[in-house]
């Protein structure tokens, strides 16, 4: 098949990379013209290292991370309320915190090694149908390229093509995140994601991330990404405030902190995240494909947004595969990554939305009922399951009638 993909981010790139190798003729259209390793840490889980698996790209990856063994959640006052632990769900499961910019850089490499069709600096703004089939792009110039077979669109949360055709419901969160990356020789906040809750306004969280990117002169040295969440309204404030207020406020929250604050010199270090919220039906039409953050980008709580983007990518690769051996067409392939990928996704939107509140909002009632839930919650057994499988991205969707847990797609162990 003759296949454009419209954004080189983890969705488009591991797309590129499964598609290509599948034998299709695969173009990529990159707005960036020469897409750079940025941004701070995440928490690839193991849907995500499998899917870097069946791209020989583990390897390369957990060599820049951190290995995380699990999630801990905790009040200012120092009562424990979550603490869930990778092993509990399989032995040989972990997740791997890293820098975002160091899962983009392998990706990135990967497809300009291996995909000869690249138009990076090109920033495609629509999709029309070709008067002899397929779809042609429209880049910002009034340059039409293709037709093609089939369009995937894979430019993230704030989708040009999806805003050009009106099509989907894009929100976006008034609660974000102060994020700083910073050195951590000692590794003294490896092994876990730590987060510490103050009713509803109020969250900090640590997350080991590895050895960043790869930099000419860059020094291998462990780092950990530290979030504190903010409101919309409070970002002026909080930075008139200056830099000595935040770590005077990060020292007094937070004590276990206070070593990497030593380390913040300038208020430019930190940077302020905004999230969206992206619900989009249907995601196939008129031969044009959204995956990843383009079709449902969600909220950060339940940290699945890369995770799910990647098997996006590969369950795309598969479907395709399977049509094009079956002499069938994009359109039917599209039709069965559709049906394969809505229970799941449908879960973790509904998840990610209704946990948001709970932890980021301006109800201070929803902090407390959220303590005595979770310390209730997480001493049964079988719930405490469903959050494990809910973290690790292992859920297919809302528990069905006989409460098994069931496995997208078959996990190798990390590493082998």
């Amino acid at each position: 098949m003759q296949i454009a993909i419209v954004g080189c981010g983890y969705a488009g790139g591991a797309a590129a990379l499964f598609l290509h190798r599948a034998g299709h003729d695969v173009a990529v259209f990159e707005a960036v013209a020469d897409p750079e390793p940025i941004g701070a840490g995440i928490l690839i889980q193991p849907t995500g290292l499998a899917v870097l698996a069946r791209l020989g790209l583990l390897e390369k990856t957990l060599a820049r991370a951190s290995r995380v063994d699990g999630l801990r959640v905790g009040t200012v006052s120092g009562r424990e309320l979550m603490n869930l632990r990778y092993a509990d769900l399989s032995p040989d499961w972990h997740g791997a915190g890293l820098h975002r910019g160091a899962i983009f850089q392998s990706l990135v490499e990967a497809v300009r090694a291996e995909v000869e069709s690249l138009h990076f600096g090109t920033r495609i703004v629509d999709a029309k149908p070709h008067a002899t089939g397929g779809s042609s792009l429209i880049d910002d110039d009034g340059r039409r390229h293709g037709p093609f077979e089939l369009v995937i669109v894979a430019d993230g949360a704030r989708s040009q093509i999806r805003d050009t055709w009106r099509h989907g419901k894009v929100t976006t969160y008034r609660w974000g995140a102060a994020w700083y990356v910073g050195p951590d020789p000692e590794n003294r906040y490896a092994g876990e994601l730590y987060q510490t809750v103050d009713g509803t306004r109020k969250m900090m969280g640590l997350l080991p991330t590895g050895l960043g990117p790869t930099r000419p002169g860059s020094a291998d040295t462990p780092q950990v990404s530290l979030y504190w969440s903010l409101h919309e309204d409070a970002v002026d404030q909080w930075r008139s405030r200056g830099l000595t207020a935040f770590k005077d406020e990060i020292r007094a929250y937070d004590a276990h902190a206070a070593p990497l604050m030593d380390q913040v010199d300038d208020m430019d270090e930190l940077l302020f995240a905004q999230y969206h919220r992206v619900i989009m039906r249907p995601w196939y039409r008129d031969g044009v494909l959204f995956i990843g953050d383009a079709a449902h980008a969600m909220s950060p709580q339940l940290g699945q947004g890369t995770n799910l983007a990647l098997v996006d990518a590969m369950v795309l690769g598969d479907c395709v595969h399977h049509a094009a051996a079956a002499g069938r067409s994009a359109a039917a392939a599209c039709r069965a990554y559709v049906k394969a990928r809505r229970p799941q996704l449908a879960y973790y939107e509904l998840a990610a939305h209704a946990l948001t509140p709970l932890f980021q909002s301006s109800l201070p009632g929803l902090g407390i009922a959220r303590d005595l839930l979770f310390v209730l919650l997480s001493n049964l057994p079988w719930v405490s399951g469903q959050m494990l499988a809910t973290m690790c991205g292992v859920k297919r969707g809302i528990v069905r009638p006989k409460m098994s847990l069931e496995l997208p797609l078959p996990l190798p162990p990390p590493g082998a």
